[in-house]
């Protein structure tokens, strides 16, 4: 009799029933898994501490002051006594133009004075002699009063040459042009050898940048907390860049706006800050945290211990070694923490670390 071997599928059937076989003879059960097993947390203490109340906002930096330089007399610009962005003080020379109109314009109207001053200096010792011959029936009254007419001509010409004179002095005196202000200088915007025209061509603009302004806006619910603290002393404002770790710098609250901005609600401010290391730039934007007052012996415990649920926020206090969930009331946020109004007391212990895992009740291991 011939043996038929194995087709493959008759092979795979036979590989399945013997699967089947060794599974139902192992005694082996599958493993459960372990109840009330302890989650490891990490803990920290609710304490005391003051707690500044702030209000946080982003600003800009402006410049104390702008000053755009014109020529208030028109000629050839001689000479740039500055560079491009060099920091000038005030009263430097800036620009010098062409004085020599303005000179030989000095020099006119000075001799004109002089010439009219010499007339009116006749004309008074011709009144003081008229009035002699007057009073001794020399002369008529018509020839008197007309003596005197001239002098007092001659007098008043006198007074507009002076004024003349100071005129043309002042036009020779705007051929140097100084800086109004201390501040940093920007693109020259005329160069040497131009013709420029009185107060028509800008020059240059100046930034004062000591001290600086930085405007910022707050929402209109914080103007009355704002007021109410501004009109007890000075406000502490810091600003910072978004990119600097450093010390940000300090200034005071020195404007609010009169009236708030109907589109978005806010009312702006602006801050004094001296600058004195010139990391202000105008222009800039930086974060600012304007302090109002600080709350002392307030709870606060740290920000990640706070959760948020369905009835609100809550954190797990350790009690016996295990999770009770506490509902909490929160107030303001400083730093890294956050301060409790109400639901927690300074000495108890809130799970910081590990809250994913817990719920009410459960047996909790503290790690270090």
């Amino acid at each position: 009799m011939r043996i038929k071997p194995f087709s493959s599928c008759s092979a795979f059937l036979f590989s399945v029933l013997c699967l089947l076989l060794v599974s139902s003879c192992t005694n082996e059960k599958p493993q459960q898994p372990v109840k009330n097993m302890a989650v490891p947390v990490t803990v920290a203490p609710v304490t005391r501490k003051t707690v500044p109340v702030q209000v946080k906002a982003i600003g800009n930096v402006e410049s104390y002051s702008t000053v755009s330089i014109k020529a208030r007399v028109s000629g050839e610009l001689m000479r740039v006594y500055f560079s491009e962005g060099q920091f000038v003080n005030k009263g430097d020379l800036l620009f010098s133009i062409d004085p020599q109109p303005y000179k030989t314009a000095l020099d006119s109207a000075q001799a004109n004075l002089a010439k009219v001053t010499a007339m009116s200096r006749k004309a008074d010792n011709d009144v003081v002699r008229y009035s002699g011959l007057f009073q001794q029936q020399l002369v008529s009254r018509d020839d008197y009063e007309g003596a005197l007419a001239n002098a007092q001509a001659l007098n008043a010409a006198v007074e507009a040459d002076r004024a003349a004179v100071e005129i043309a002095r002042l036009q020779l005196d705007y051929c140097s042009i100084f800086a109004p202000v201390p501040g940093r200088t920007g693109v020259l915007l005329v160069d040497q050898g131009n013709i420029i025209k009185a107060n028509e061509t800008p020059l240059v603009v100046i930034n004062q940048v000591q001290p600086v302004y930085t405007a910022f806006s707050v929402p209109e619910q914080n103007l009355p907390e704002i007021k109410k603290h501004m009109a007890a002393g000075k406000l502490k404002v810091e600003a910072s860049l978004s990119n600097d770790a450093g010390t940000p710098a300090t200034g005071t609250l020195a404007f609010i706006d009169n009236t708030v901005d109907t589109s978005t609600g806010a009312i702006k401010l602006k801050a004094t800050f001296a600058n004195k290391d010139k990391s202000l730039w105008p222009g800039q934007f930086v974060n600012i945290v304007l302090t109002l007052a600080e709350r002392s012996d307030a709870v606060v415990v740290p920000s990640q211990a706070v959760q948020t649920g369905q009835q609100g926020q809550f954190v797990f206090v350790i009690k016996d070694n295990s999770a009770d969930l506490r509902p909490v009331r929160t107030g303001i946020v400083y730093g890294d923490v956050t301060v409790i109004e109400q639901g927690l007391e300074p000495g108890e212990q809130v799970v910081t670390d590990g809250q994913i895992r817990l719920m009410p009740g459960a047996k909790v291991e503290i790690k270090k």
